[in-house]
């Protein structure tokens, strides 16, 4: 003769009641959440900060948003992972810090095509030119679609004054000065004959000349471009890595 115990006999009433267990799943998802959420309140940053790190500049700022518009995130990630083949083929590892000021980030493991994260550098402007408007000329194994309209159209950004704002609203640290001069940061950017000192001081590293081999009109060409320069080039990355390694040993 067997017997069932109290606890089983209990289980299969919670199984075939199914308000009760709703209400059963419905606390165990809240305390689960509570528990993994609540300790954040009492953090103030859940990112390291990393020398080096800055926001966008109104220029990358609209070729980001350019990217996104054309669903370049679909086939490239900008998260290289900690595994020996990501490393060896794209550059060290992503940092969390590098994408703190992105709205939304860009990573992701699907890819279609390279990883992105360090590409900053990594070829000249006239080989983005080139790329974009015919990827087969440059890659031939190459399936990405022709972005050859990018260098005819004029670089239509809108009030980048506003979208800075709303940018700052959200965490990222634009100046107020950043915020008065975002259109005209816009032009100047990429224009290789204005003082484009004041605009380095607020954001270093920045890439001041002509992106699209076209300096008499302001392109979406130029925009993209100026961005994807950027990428991976603000941290220097060996120096954070050795920071990282530094803060785990005194975690221990």
């Amino acid at each position: 003769m067997t017997t069932t115990s109290p606890v089983l006999e209990s289980h299969k009433k919670l199984e075939r009641n199914v308000t009760l267990l709703g209400l059963f799943a419905f606390l165990a998802v809240t305390v689960g959440g509570i528990v993994e959420i609540a300790p954040l309140f009492w953090i103030d940053n859940t990112i390291e900060k990393v020398k080096g790190m800055r926001p966008y500049t109104p220029l990358e700022q609209a070729g980001r948003d350019i990217y996104i518009r054309e669903g370049c995130y679909v086939c490239h990630s900008q998260m290289i992972r900690p595994f020996r083949d990501e490393v060896e083929r794209y550059g060290h590892y992503s940092l969390a810090a590098e994408s703190m000021y992105d709205h939304p980030f860009q990573w992701g493991s699907k890819r279609t095509g390279p990883d992105l994260a360090r590409v900053g550098g990594r070829y000249s402007d006239e080989w983005h030119v080139q790329h974009l408007t015919d990827p087969r000329s440059v890659v031939p194994e190459s399936i990405m679609p022709p972005y050859a309209f990018l260098k005819e159209h004029d670089l239509d950004a809108g009030d980048m004054t506003a979208e800075l704002t709303a940018l700052y609203r959200v965490g990222v640290p634009y100046s107020k000065k950043d915020l008065e001069q975002a259109n005209a940061d816009l032009r100047s950017q990429a224009d290789p004959e204005a003082d484009n000192a004041d605009l380095l001081k607020r954001y270093p590293k920045a890439q001041v000349r002509d992106f699209d081999g076209d300096p008499t009109r302001l392109t979406e060409m130029d925009a993209v471009i100026a961005y994807l320069q950027v990428l991976g080039t603000m941290v220097d990355v060996n120096s954070a890595a050795a920071q990282e390694d530094l803060a785990k040993e005194k975690g221990r």
